[in-house]
C-alpha cells in the first residue's frame, strides 16, 4: 500500500512538472514561439487554466491535502506566475485576470501583518503568563501565545525565533530546575560538547573565508556571514533550552523536549504501550517515531519507547508541526522516570 501511494505521489509530481515546464517551453523558447504564431487566444486560455486549475490540483494531490485555503492561495500564485511567465504580447487581453492574483496575496499578506499587530500588542500579556506558569519556558510560552494570539504557520515561525533569541542572549546565568519532576537527557552524553564544537567550527570557518570570499563576491561573503552569525545564535540558544528544559511532568502530562529542535506533550492516558525490550529498543526507529535522544560520540539507543494510541502532534525546528505514533527517549535516569510514570500512568 505504502508503494502504491508513494508511485501515486511521484506521479503526481511528474504531471505538475510537466505542465509547468511544458507552458516555459511554449513561451521561452524558439520551437515554444513558433509554434505560438499565428495561434488564438485559445493557448493563453489554456495555458491559464493550467496555473491556476490543473496546477494546484497537482500539487495538492502531491501533498496530499484538501484545503480550500490552500488551494485559493496555488491559484492566486498560478495568476502572478502567470503574469511572469507567459509574453505581455500574449497576455495583454487577459492582463486584468492576473492582477486578481497580485490582489488576493496583498490581502493575505494585510491578514498576516495583521496577526502581527495582534501578537506584539499582546505580547506584554504573553511575557507575563510565561512568567507565572510553572511549566518549562518552551511550552509556557508557546501556551500562552495560543492563549490570545490565532495559531498561524506565521506566528509559530516568529515565536521561534523569539524563543531562540531569549535562550541565546537573556539566559546566561539562569540554572536549570531540578526536582523529583524533572528528568535530563543530556548529562550522560557530547551533545552540548558537539554544539560547543560546531560554534568552534563555524567560528574558525568565517574568520578563515569571510575575508577571501569577501574580495571575490562582496554580496555572496555577506550572506555567508550572516548565515554563520545565525548559526552561532542557534546552537548557543539550543544549549541553554536544553540545559533549562528538562522533561518535565505532572499528574496529567509529561512535558518532552529537546532544546530548540523538537518538543512534545503527551497525556498519560494517551500511552497505549510502554516498550522496554532492550531487543525492540536496538531496532532501527520507524518514520512514524520521533526520538528525544541526544547525539553522543558513539551510537546512542533509546531506553524507552512510548506506543500512543492515536498520532499525536510534534512542534520541530521554526514551529514545524508533525504527527507520530510513537516516542523514542533516553534518560539520564529512566528508573526514576519509571517510577514516577508508573504512579501518575497507574
Amino acid at each position: 500500500m505504502t508503494i502504491l501511494q508513494k508511485s501515486r505521489q511521484m506521479s503526481l509530481l511528474f504531471l505538475l512538472l510537466l505542465v509547468l515546464g511544458s507552458n516555459f517551453v511554449l513561451y521561452n523558447t524558439e520551437f515554444g514561439l513558433s509554434v505560438l504564431e499565428g495561434a488564438d487566444n485559445g493557448v493563453v486560455i489554456g495555458s491559464l487554466f493550467d496555473f491556476v486549475i490543473i496546477a494546484p490540483l497537482l500539487f495538492l494531490g502531491y501533498k496530499k491535502e484538501k484545503s480550500v485555503k490552500q488551494f485559493i492561495l496555488l491559484m492566486s500564485a498560478g495568476l502572478i506566475l502567470a503574469r511572469f511567465l507567459i509574453p505581455i504580447d500574449y497576455l495583454e487581453p487577459f492582463v486584468a485576470i492576473t492582477w486578481l492574483g497580485f490582489a488576493a496575496e496583498a490581502g493575505i499578506l494585510f491578514l498576516e501583518l495583521l496577526l502581527l499587530v495582534t501578537l506584539f500588542k499582546f505580547l506584554p500579556k504573553i511575557v507575563r503568563a510565561t512568567r507565572e506558569s510553572r511549566l518549562p519556558t518552551l511550552f509556557s510560552f508557546s501556551s500562552a501565545v495560543n492563549q490570545y494570539v490565532k495559531k498561524h504557520p506565521l506566528i509559530q515561525i516568529i515565536c521561534s525565533e523569539m524563543l531562540m533569541f531569549y535562550y541565546a542572549l537573556m539566559c546566561w546565568r539562569s540554572k536549570p530546575i531540578q526536582n523529583k519532576h524533572t528528568f535530563t537527557l543530556h548529562k550522560n552524553s557530547s551533545y552540548i560538547s558537539f554544539q560547543i564544537m560546531l560554534i568552534h567550527a563555524i567560528v574558525i570557518e568565517t574568520i578563515g573565508i569571510h575575508w577571501w570570499l569577501h574580495e571575490k563576491s562582496m554580496i555572496l561573503s555577506l550572506v555567508l556571514l550572516f548565515l554563520n552569525v545565525y548559526s552561532v545564535i542557534f546552537f548557543l540558544a539550543d544549549i541553554h533550552a536544553v540545559r533549562l528544559n528538562p522533561v518535565t511532568i505532572d499528574d496529567k502530562k509529561c512535558y518532552l523536549s529537546l532544546g530548540l529542535m523538537k518538543r512534545m506533550e503527551i497525556d498519560w492516558d494517551e500511552i497505549e504501550e510502554v516498550i522496554i525490550d532492550k531487543e525492540v529498543l536496538k531496532q532501527k526507529l520507524t518514520k512514524d517515531t520521533i526520538d528525544f535522544v541526544a547525539r553522543d560520540v558513539e551510537e546512542v539507543t533509546p531506553n524507552v519507547i512510548l506506543k500512543l494510541k492515536k498520532p499525536k502532534e510534534a512542534t520541530l525546528i521554526i514551529g514545524i508541526t508533525k504527527v507520530y505514533n510513537k516516542v523514542a527517549i533516553k534518560f539520564d535516569d529512566f528508573e526514576a522516570f519509571r517510577g514516577a510514570m508508573e504512579k501518575y500512568k497507574s
